[in-house]
């Protein structure tokens, strides 16, 4: 064969083979680009849960998952390893080397993409005391297992808690005491939820529980409201306010918008039960732009010691728009109890229950007398004071990756290497440092691939 047919044999193979190779990349990148799609498309059908357990609107925040571990290792207002300086920066899981109480003589800010990890201090676990915490202008915050207590020496408006334009932010079992003006405060929030939290005791000079001003997408469910003068909460807000336990309010329990703006509350299945203190203005200040669904909810109001209660009827909600149908059903559905299952599930859980402390059994014990005791009290020195919790500390962790030695070796980790905090089990998909925070207090996730 001549030399230039063979190189025109030649050249064509090549140029065959390379349209090939050409065609198969493109079709490579046209599959790859489907996968992703679906991949993305699957991922954002079945989102990640906070924790096992997580509900409401905020379920889905995901707080420090994939960033760091800040230790927080002493007692102190500030400095490194302490509290403020563990909260101060985003993308952090914060995990407590002691149990104790924080005293803090100003307000604590703290950044987003945080996971406050208080079930992983030993003992009572941690109170941060004496002034307010504030999550405000922050998003995707999981907060779990901690108690935050304000004081009289606070300014005369301060609240314990404030979380004012948030987003994809969940308390789960944190006790919230102690607010001047009102323990907690929320406004211009949106995708929140408050889970097996208590909010009482508020002091001088409001010792009002809670004011919602204007947050949608707020679940508040299965928390304790208890010996606060009224505002259990004040809902100007579109919520969802379910299987709560309202105690001991004063002179109301929970409160309408009674604004021109128009709000929407759902309340199902809640209980509300006189104490010493109570009126018997359970429901209070309500208007016609307030519109309300309402279903399943309980009043005890005789203080004679039993849970005997009755229904609550349209009527109890004084000049409120009834309406027929939920305004409020967040995309993680609330587990819903009956009223009366509800109260006991919130007095064996509502607070940071990992292990009580004496302020928080007191409260509970008050609940549990069925309106023989409780009091709204003036300051937290009536109250008696904050007590000792004693200082006790955690298992060791060598690489301080925020798991235990002897954690780490049960699951086949290494000690000595504190990247493998961020592996994911395959199984529940959440990373090796999540799977240990949620076996300290949730049903144990199974380990593994």
């Amino acid at each position: 064969m001549p030399l230039k047919l063979k190189f025109f044999e030649s050249t064509q193979t090549t140029c065959l083979l390379v349209l090939k190779s050409s065609i198969l990349n493109q079709c490579y990148a046209v599959l790859t680009l489907a996968f992703s799609i679906l991949l993305l498309s699957n991922s954002a059908k079945a989102q990640q849960l906070a924790f096992p357990g997580a509900e409401g609107y905020g379920a889905y925040a995901t707080g420090g998952r994939g960033g760091e571990v800040y230790h927080v290792t002493h007692l102190k207002d500030n400095g490194p390893g302490s509290f403020r300086d563990a909260v101060s920066k985003p993308n952090r899981t914060v995990v407590f080397d002691l149990s104790g109480v924080i005293k803090i003589g100003s307000r604590v800010n703290v950044a987003s993409n945080i996971t406050i990890a208080g079930q992983t201090a030993p003992g009572e676990g941690i109170s941060i005391y004496g002034n307010g915490i504030s999550f405000s202008k922050q998003k995707n915050i999981i907060v779990r297992y901690i108690r935050f207590r304000g004081s009289i020496n606070m300014s005369r408006g301060s609240c314990t808690v404030t979380a004012d334009s948030v987003q994809n932010v969940i308390f789960d079992h944190v006790s919230i005491e102690w607010g001047r003006w009102d323990n907690l405060h929320i406004q211009a929030s949106k995708d929140v939820t408050l889970q097996y939290c208590l909010i009482g005791e508020a002091i001088d000079p409001q010792r009002f529980g809670a004011l919602l001003e204007r947050p949608e997408r707020l679940t508040i469910h299965h928390c304790l409201w208890i010996d606060n003068q009224s505002r259990n909460p004040k809902a100007k807000a579109g919520i969802e306010y379910i299987n709560n336990v309202v105690y001991n309010w004063g002179s109301s329990g929970f409160v309408g918008g009674h604004s021109s703006a128009h709000h929407y509350q759902d309340l199902i299945n809640n209980y509300f039960i006189a104490g010493p203190n109570s009126s018997g203005s359970y429901l209070s200040m309500f208007t016609a732009t307030d519109h309300v669904y309402h279903q399943g909810n309980m009043v005890d109001l005789n203080k004679d010691g039993i849970l005997n209660g009755r229904p609550v009827i349209d009527s109890a909600f004084k000049r409120a728009s009834i309406v027929a149908n939920r305004q409020n059903e967040s995309p993680v559905k609330v587990t819903l109890q009956s009223a009366a299952d509800a109260y006991t599930k919130v007095l064996d859980e509502a607070g940071a229950s990992q292990k009580r402390d004496a302020i928080d059994r007191r409260l509970a014990s008050y609940l549990r007398s069925l309106g023989q005791a409780g009091k709204v009290f003036w300051t937290e020195t009536e109250a008696g004071g904050h007590p000792k919790i004693e200082e006790l500390k955690a298992q060791l962790d060598t690489d301080a990756d925020g798991m235990p030695d002897t954690w780490e070796k049960t699951h086949s980790l290494d000690p000595s290497n504190a990247a493998d905090r961020n592996l994911l089990v395959k199984k529940s998909h959440y990373t090796r440092l999540e799977e240990y925070l949620n076996t300290i207090v949730d049903s144990p996730v199974q380990a593994g691939n």
